[in-house]
């Protein structure tokens, strides 16, 4: 087991992950500032945005850019700058590297060369509209954000819907009303989120209320601002996955298919995702097992 003490001298630099803030510069830590001051260099998503904040608190250190088009070329080089004994100080655009953010390559590769890495605590979007969402707030699922295309988005939803804890999304303004579209398609209209936005600026907001409720004030407003999306876990989850059935879930499937789906309807699943899976489970056509479950029989020719 590799271990890492803090307050020890290194023959090398220091990684320091530091925290910034969300929106309101006033959550901005004394120790994030007399970090970012101190450090050698300072490895930052977008250096135009982290300049702003080096401003405001007449930061003057040196920068370099570290985002997802670029890491592989250049976290080896800050790898190889905190071996010759620099420190570098990393930071996202808000918050905490490395969440839904740029940053765990090159905390893999410090850990992997034995430089100790240092996290400097700061605002997570994703907690702070947790703790004031009015949904349970532990146990919870931090998932970031879907998949943008709409069959992959929904086929994730579906994998998610077993989870009995509050769950965490962050989406952008252009894609919220699609994505509410397919959390409506996949856990009903009735199922309770929270969307957060804006999160310590001047129009901070939560929204709070069902799944059409949500979608129907997305396609009568303009969407503005970064959200964090809650959505309320399932109350009959049993903690496995609907997709990892067992043998006699498969037999079910099998042999009383009408039963099947309404087993996984009570886990939570939607109609239509249900019927899916019971179809997958037992071999048959969606349009066979669909057929089955709202009695639809086969009209003669």
């Amino acid at each position: 087991m590799q271990r890492q003490q803090s307050f020890t001298t290194h023959e090398s630099g220091t990684l320091y992950l530091v925290g910034t803030p969300i929106g309101n510069l006033s959550d901005m830590t004394n120790r994030a500032i007399e970090v970012l001051s101190s450090v050698d260099l300072i490895a930052a998503e977008d250096t135009r945005h982290t300049q702003l904040l080096l401003n405001y608190f007449e930061i003057k250190n040196e920068k370099t850019s570290l985002h997802e088009h670029n890491w592989q070329e250049k976290a080896p080089e800050l790898v190889a700058k905190l071996l010759a004994g620099q420190s570098i100080a990393q930071v996202s655009d808000a918050g905490l590297p490395s969440i839904s953010d740029p940053g765990k390559e090159l905390v893999a590769q410090a850990i992997a060369a034995g430089i100790p890495v240092v996290p400097v605590p700061g605002a997570s979007a994703g907690i702070t509209a947790l703790i004031a969402s009015g949904l349970v707030p532990q146990p919870f699922y931090f998932h970031g954000f879907l998949p943008r295309k709409k069959q992959e988005q929904q086929e994730a939803l579906e994998a998610l819907s077993w989870r009995p804890e509050t769950m965490i999304f962050y989406e952008a303004p252009h894609r919220l009303k699609k994505t509410l579209a397919n959390i409506v398609a996949v856990y009903g209209e009735k199922k309770r989120l929270v969307l957060a936005r804006e999160l310590t600026k001047r129009y901070e907001e939560f929204l709070r209320g069902t799944a059409q409720e949500a979608l129907d004030w997305a396609e009568q407003e303009e969407v503005r601002g970064e959200f964090v999306l809650l959505i309320e876990g399932n109350a009959n989850g049993s903690g496995l996955p609907v997709q990892a059935a067992d043998s006699s879930a498969l037999l079910q499937a099998e042999e009383d298919p009408e039963a099947a789906v309404q087993s996984l309807i009570d886990q939570g699943l939607k109609p239509n995702a249900a019927i899916k899976q019971v179809a997958k489970d037992s071999g048959k056509s969606r349009q066979e097992i669909y057929k089955i479950y709202h009695h639809i029989e086969e009209e003669n020719g």
